[in-house]
């Protein structure tokens, strides 16, 4: 059954509504991506499995806990998506990473493909892609199904803020898929921005416009 978390914990809404504003810059806008990534990875991977393994400490043999089960890969949707990366290695550093390329196609809100490069093993992975941003769903949904089509069954989606209309989207196209969020917003407006929402992400991130 397809999981959707959206996030309550303090540090995460607090970092989102700084990132809201106008007024904050291109270098703090980066930093506090990669840090609501980081807490969100941090929750996100909360059921991840663990095994038994002896150890020696330096007093006694004893058994601790460690992951298992598949390893993990981060795919981030380009150029937004490149954001929540080094937040999400902080926690994963053993993580692999991909990179997908869309862009929304002004006119018609698609998304067009243009870069797609893949772990070898990716397919073997536990697959988190992120994007900031979940507006219209078009990219996330796409990105999702480059992955389902090279064999890839384990995948999740993360995303900083999200509109109903994307999420209604995500659930419809790939409801295997579980869907971590940090604040859901309030709508779409007539050019397929989230409301408040935060502007465009990959700008902000980069400081273009």
């Amino acid at each position: 059954m397809q999981k959707i978390v959206i996030m309550d914990h303090p540090l995460i809404r607090h970092k989102i509504g700084l990132i809201r504003r106008t007024d904050t810059g291109s270098k703090d806008f980066r930093a506090l991506i990669g840090e609501i990534a980081m807490y969100m990875c941090y929750e996100a991977t909360r059921d991840l499995k663990l095994r038994d393994i002896e150890i020696e400490t330096p007093i006694c043999r004893t058994t601790v806990k460690e992951l298992s089960g598949k390893k993990l890969a981060v795919v981030p949707i380009l150029r937004a998506g490149l954001g929540m990366v080094e937040g999400m290695l902080a926690m994963i550093p053993a993580a692999k990473v991909g990179h997908i390329g869309l862009y929304r196609d002004p006119a018609t809100l698609k998304p067009v493909e243009y870069y797609c490069k893949l772990p070898a093993d990716t397919d073997e992975r536990e697959v988190f892609v992120v994007d900031p941003m979940l507006a219209t769903g078009g990219s996330a949904v796409a990105a999702i199904q480059m992955l389902k089509d090279k064999g890839v069954k384990n995948i999740r989606f993360m995303c900083i803020i999200a509109a109903p209309e994307g999420v209604e989207a995500m659930k419809k196209a790939h409801p295997d898929v579980d869907i971590y969020i940090g604040a859901l917003d309030e709508c779409l407006n007539d050019h397929g921005y989230i409301v408040p929402g935060l502007g465009d992400a990959g700008d902000r991130i980069f400081g273009t416009k």
